[in-house]
This record gives structure tokens, C-alpha cells and sequence, in this order.
């Protein structure tokens, strides 16, 4: 490949861009008229508009996007994640074009963007899964016949599903019927399809993830665990790898599992296998993700190794550089999504000018964003700044250079999760890995980070008395009783 196209925004494509350039190879960034400043435009050698600043119009607009490919010589196309990474109809049009398509095949990304479909893809293999109907529901009296018989608390899960959506919990019999309905919408709204399908509703999960590395020749490795549990509104905001709850054992057993996952659609690329992990360390297969994830980079720092290259390498038809046996963990890595959100007010978008951004530095932290000082946050898309990741010997010292990061990193203008991050980083669960996805449930309050920052605002006063005290002692006027000056000391 000697040209690529980077179908995305913001930190994800300027995170993609500069893997590029290191491995020699001209790229590409397309951008919608709301991005035309923005620090992945002016980054890559070429850039190209896509046209106004609603997606529909420019980042989903996958035939504009493989025309300028072809237009400009474009001999692959990276689709980050989100947008059209997923979107196995993209994939195919840019597979159909004669451009590679960065990523796994269309066929695979189609059966594993069906929830329905994985399962029934990978059951074969003995892999274990949530009990429940891994079918669309058509029955409701069978449906709730069902329900019953595996027992309440029951998940309703839209089968094109993610992020939370077409997702209901339901405590009761009396209401299923009405949550259903209400998740069938939800779905049909967000995705085109409204199919749910219902499973055992796990009550204090982890979750958990595998990263897996395949290549076009059936080579198929793991790349360990994350941990993302910390989640809000079902969404991720701050992983860490690895677990601090698996055992090397329990690590080997998942890890295959997954790469039978990634086996069973026959997968190439990078992706991800998704478990639900219960309180007795029993694990259930729950999706795949066929792109690279938010998360990618706490992977990267304990294994030192680029997936982004690892991707463009499978792409182009290599084989992997290293087996199962090449790999170990190096240390601890911690990332947390620094969102333009407003964390005192349930973590709604806080969209505005950066005033002030001063990023972090220093060993063991990484930064990847996508903005400078002075760039306003558009609304028309997803509010995140940056991911901030530490990495670090053990947990404990990962942990402390995370404080210390949030510590240094100054954003004004808009609301951002670091307060958030600051709360979870000094919690007691957190600190001692006892926790679940729902941590932000048991323990988090608006009032809670309130009372911290008022006890830091205290602090910091108390603190800058006393310097003014010590300084007065140093500066106040001295008498000299033989002449009646007076003098100041230096």
C-alpha cells in the first residue's frame, strides 16, 4: 500500500495518520466543514472535504468517500471505529472498488454485527453464553414462558444493538410485555431493526474483553484482557489491562475461547471478543467487535505492540510477526475517556470553546486527542476530547500517574469527565478491584465529586495563607533603631 485513507475524525484518525507516516506510506484525511482546522487535517499529506458538518453528509457518506479514494489513488481505507467501521455494505463497496479494506471481511463484520448471528456462530464451539433465547423473539407467551423458567431478573437485548440501546432490564413478569415493546422501538429507531432477543440477566458482572490479532492465513492470537467495567449509560469510561480478578488460568481459558470466536467466522484483522465475567469467575461470550476499539491503547502499552501497523500489515497480506508464546504483559496500563461532558449533570454534552488545554507529559503517559486550544467542541458528534492513558510496573504505580495526570491536565471552556476520573481512581473499590459495571450505581454522586472539589478549593486556600504568612515574615520592614530607617530584608 502506498497511500491510505482515513475515514474518520478527530483523535482516532490523527492516531491512525501518524502510524502511517511512521511506516512510510502517503496518507489521506477527509473532514467535514466543521473539522477543516482540525489537527488531523493538517496532519496528513492530502486532505479532502466531505461536505457539511452532520454526518449523514460527510463521515457516513461512504460512495463520497470511495470516489475520492479512487480519484486520488487511494490504495486502502482505515475506517477507525465508529462511522462506517462496522458497516459490512462499506466494506464490501470498498473491497468491490479494487481498495483494501482495513479491516475484517465483509462477511465476518455481517455475522458478527447481529448478536443473533454470533451466537449461533460460535454455539457450535462450545463456547459458554448467557442462558436465554438466542433468537428473535416472535412468541411472547413463549418468550415469557421462558423467562420464567430461567428466572427473573431477565435482560431484553436488541439484536443490531450497542451503546446501551434497545436494552431493558426487567425485574417482574407483569413487565415484560410493555419493556419489550419498548426496546423493539428503541432498536428499530436507532438501528433499522427492531429484533430483541432475552437472556438471564447477570446481576453483578465484570466486563471483560479480549483483544485478538488475526492474519489472512488463519494465524489467530490473543492479546490479553481489558478490563471495562467503569461504564456510564452502558458505555466505557475507563478500562485497564490487565483484570485485576484473573487468575493465569482463568486469562488461558478466555483467551482461547476467543480465539475460537475470531476462528468460528473465519476473522482476520484486529477485533475484539466481549465476555460478561459473574461474581464466581464464570464467564460468558456476549459479542464481537470487528474493529479497532476506543480502547486500544492500554493493549498497545502492556504488549508494545501497534495494532494500527499490525492491521495495515494483515491488510496488505502478511503474515503475523509472532505467535501465542512471543507474548507477555508488560506492567499496568490505565486509560480514561476524557469527554466533554458535564459529570455534576448526569454526564450530559457540555459542547464550547477550549479556553485552555494544557495536555499532560511525562514517562508513562499517553495522550491521544484530536484538539488544540482554542477549538470548539462540535455537537454534531461524539463529545469525546481525548483518552488518557498511564502505564506503569504494577496497578498501584499506574494508578498514581493517572492522579497525577488528571492532576496536570488543564481544560477550560467545557465540563469534562476528569473529575469523574478523579473519583474513580481514589475510590476504595476501585483501588482494591472489587467492583462491577455497576460502580457508577453503588457509588457515584454528583454531590460526591462536589464535596471534593470543595474540600480541594478549602485546601488550597488553607494553603495559600500560609505562603502569604511565610512571605510577610520575610518581607515586612525592620527597624534600624541607630538611624531611624527602615529597611526591607532581601
Amino acid at each position: 500500500m502506498q497511500k491510505i485513507l482515513v475515514a474518520n475524525r478527530g483523535e482516532i484518525a490523527l492516531r491512525i495518520l501518524r502510524t502511517i507516516r511512521k511506516m512510510g506510506i502517503r496518507s489521506v484525511a477527509v473532514f467535514s466543514e466543521a473539522d477543516r482546522n482540525s489537527p488531523h487535517v493538517l496532519y496528513a499529506d492530502e486532505a479532502v472535504c466531505l461536505g457539511p458538518a452532520p454526518s449523514n453528509q460527510s463521515y457516513l457518506n461512504g460512495d463520497k468517500i470511495i470516489s475520492l479514494a479512487k480519484q486520488l489513488g487511494v490504495d486502502g481505507i482505515h475506517p477507525g471505529y465508529g462511522f462506517l467501521s462496522e458497516n459490512a455494505v462499506f466494506a464490501q463497496s470498498v473491497e468491490d472498488a479494487g481498495i483494501n479494506f482495513i479491516g475484517p471481511s465483509p462477511a465476518a463484520m455481517h455475522i458478527m454485527g447481529n448478536k443473533l448471528a454470533a451466537k449461533d456462530c460460535v454455539k457450535k464451539y462450545n463456547i459458554p453464553m448467557v442462558p436465554g433465547i438466542n433468537n428473535a423473539i416472535e412468541d411472547i407467551g413463549l418468550a415469557k414462558k421462558t423467562a420464567g423458567e430461567i428466572g427473573y431478573p431477565i435482560l431484553i437485548k436488541a439484536s443490531a444493538g450497542g451503546g446501551g440501546k434497545g436494552m431493558r432490564v426487567v425485574e417482574k413478569e407483569e413487565d415484560f410485555e410493555e419493556q419489550m415493546q419498548r426496546a423493539s422501538s428503541e432498536a428499530s429507531s436507532a438501528f433499522g431493526d427492531g429484533a430483541v432477543f432475552i437472556e438471564k440477566y447477570v446481576s453483578a458482572p465484570r466486563h471483560i474483553e479480549i483483544q485478538i490479532l488475526a492474519d489472512k492465513s488463519g494465524n489467530t492470537i490473543h492479546l490479553f484482557e481489558r478490563e471495562c467495567s467503569i461504564q456510564r449509560r452502558h458505555q466505557k469510561v475507563v478500562e485497564e489491562s490487565p483484570s485485576s480478578v484473573l487468575t493465569p488460568e482463568l486469562r488461558k481459558e478466555m483467551g482461547a475461547a476467543a480465539v475460537m470466536v475470531a476462528k468460528s467466522c473465519n476473522y482476520f484483522s484486529t477485533g475484539t471478543v466481549e465476555f460478561l465475567l459473574d461474581e464466581s469467575l464464570h464467564f460468558y461470550f456476549l459479542e464481537m467487535n470487528t474493529r479497532l476499539q476506543v480502547e486500544h491503547p492500554v493493549t498497545e502499552m502492556i504488549t508494545g505492540i501497534d495494532l494500527v501497523e499490525e492491521q495495515i500489515k494483515i491488510a496488505r497480506g502478511e503474515l503475523l510477526r509472532f505467535t501465542q508464546d512471543d507474548l507477555t504483559i508488560n506492567g499496568h496500563s490505565l486509560e480514561l475517556r476524557v469527554y466533554a461532558e458535564d459529570p455534576l449533570n448526569n454526564f450530559l454534552p457540555s459542547i464550547g470553546t477550549l479556553t485552555k488545554y494544557i495536555k499532560p507529559a511525562g514517562e508513562g503517559i499517553r495522550v491521544d486527542d484530536g484538539y488544540e486550544e482554542g477549538m470548539t467542541i462540535p455537537i454534531y458528534y461524539d463529545p469525546m476530547i481525548a483518552k488518557l492513558v498511564t502505564h506503569g510496573k504494577n496497578r498501584a504505580e499506574a494508578i498514581q500517574k493517572m492522579k497525577e495526570a488528571i492532576s496536570a491536565y488543564k481544560i477550560e471552556g467545557v465540563a469534562t469527565t476528569l473529575p469523574f476520573g478523579s473519583f474513580v481512581f481514589n475510590h476504595p473499590a476501585f483501588l482494591s478491584g472489587k467492583f462491577d459495571t455497576h460502580f457508577v450505581k453503588k457509588f457515584y454522586t454528583a454531590e460526591k465529586i462536589k464535596d471534593q472539589q470543595q474540600a480541594n478549593a478549602n485546601a488550597a486556600a488553607i494553603v495559600a495563607v500560609r505562603y502569604w504568612m511565610e512571605l510577610q515574615k520575610i518581607t515586612r520592614p525592620v527597624e534600624n533603631k541607630s538611624t531611624g530607617w527602615k529597611r526591607r530584608q532581601a
